[in-house]
């Protein structure tokens, strides 16, 4: 019995990498998709969403039946309530992968407003944030995961940085008002998967530590 629920716990951990991975794949290919205007990448994003969806439906299932059956105790009880987190936050960030090629379509349809830099580096950045949040995970690793909660402020300074920068072009130009307006829009949903990132290494320090830190003003 113990044998077999060690399996059921292996096999949460390698479906969450495996969901991990793909939506890994689906923001870099979002971003492709605008940097290098290729409009058949967003139908790509759009069947790994497919995937995502049902990896979603089955990890949530199987973290509902190891509570109901197994009734997990301590680092056990920890890990599959932060598999059913994780396993949310990775759907999301797959949703916002989705409204990213949503945002390029129109994009595409007009000239470039200007040549991209802030906003790929910014999806490198909130999809390392991601990778290595769940190698946090995989490694149980709360070094890494509180790397990983420091970096959240230089995604939201290019955020604001875009704001300011497109901000400017709008001003000076109403022509560009609804391709600038775009491309803050995609800058946003950036900034949201770095949360969601941020909500798994904060996940991986509950598993590993027994310790909630995700709203350090109440804890006093």
């Amino acid at each position: 019995m113990e044998r077999h629920f060690d399996e059921e716990l292996r096999e949460l951990e390698e479906q969450l990498l495996r969901m991990g991975a793909l939506v890994g794949e689906m923001i870099s290919l979002s971003i492709k998709a605008l940097a290098q205007r290729e409009t058949g990448l967003i139908t790509v994003v759009r069947e790994k969403e497919d995937e995502v969806n049902r990896l979603h439906i089955k990890i949530d299932e199987l973290c509902l039946r190891l509570l109901a059956l197994r009734q997990p105790l301590a680092v056990d009880l920890r890990f599959i309530t932060a598999g059913l987190r994780i396993n949310s936050d990775l759907e999301r960030m797959g949703d916002l992968a989705v409204n990213i090629t949503d945002a390029t379509r129109p994009l595409l349809e007009e000239p470039p407003l200007k040549p991209l830099i802030d906003i790929p580096r910014m999806s490198e950045m909130a999809a390392n944030m991601a990778k290595e949040s769940l190698n946090s995970f995989l490694k149980r690793d709360t070094k890494l995961a509180k790397a990983i909660l420091n970096q959240d402020n230089e995604v939201d300074y290019l955020k604001d940085q875009i704001f300011r920068e497109f901000l400017t072009y709008m001003m000076q130009d109403s022509s560009t008002i609804k391709r600038a307006l775009e491309l803050i829009l995609i800058s946003r949903h950036l900034e949201r998967i770095a949360d969601h990132a941020c909500n798994i290494a904060e996940d991986v320090i509950f598993m590993v530590m027994g310790k909630d830190i995700r709203h350090p003003k109440l804890q006093r």
